[in-house]
């Protein structure tokens, strides 16, 4: 897929564990899980919205687009 996710790594920057994050965003563990590990095929925006608020950053910051050859 060429959206990669990169929650994993903003959450290690900020040091938020993925429960914090949960609590935070609304959101539930296993959710957040399968967003963290890039199991997901869609992301609402106002989860992103939440998720970004969370953690002080932009989308751009968690998703990454790279191009398929």
């Amino acid at each position: 897929m060429p959206i990669i996710l990169r929650l994993d790594r903003v959450m290690a920057d900020r040091k938020m564990s993925l429960n914090e994050l949960s609590e935070k965003v609304g959101v539930s563990n296993v959710n957040l899980s399968k967003l963290k590990t890039g199991k997901v095929s869609a992301v609402r925006f106002s989860t992103l919205e939440a998720i970004c608020e969370a953690l002080n950053c932009q989308p751009g910051d968690i998703l990454e687009y790279k191009r398929e050859e």
